[in-house]
């Protein structure tokens, strides 16, 4: 089983309609007893332009776009395929209060 880090970005199989795309890990560590599941904030190249879509290009991302907190889903760690890369600490923060603010926390 992978084993994929809080900020890390993955290339995860999201499924026929999904594609594998690039996603941020938002979870914290996983404890041995837990299920082997992981929360995502995918990116997306298709964007529409709303204040959820958080405009973050690392190097290691080959397409411009953007992490869109709407999105957010929780996959089987079986759906990572590989890791591409990390977030900073500063970049982390802007998906971290952008989550907060889609979800009212």
């Amino acid at each position: 089983m992978p084993k994929a880090d809080r900020g890390s970005v993955w290339i995860v199989d999201l499924g026929f309609a999904g594609k594998n795309r690039a996603a941020l890990i938002l979870n914290g560590p996983l404890q041995p007893t837990d299920r082997a599941l992981y929360t995502i904030v995918p990116a997306t190249t298709s964007l529409v332009g709303t204040r959820h879509e958080i405009a973050i290009n690392p190097r290691f991302l080959k397409k411009r776009g953007a992490f869109d907190v709407q999105q957010i889903q929780t996959i089987s760690s079986a759906k990572l395929m590989h890791r591409v890369g990390d977030l900073t600490s500063q970049e982390f923060a802007l998906i971290e209060t952008a989550v907060r603010a889609w979800l009212g926390l």
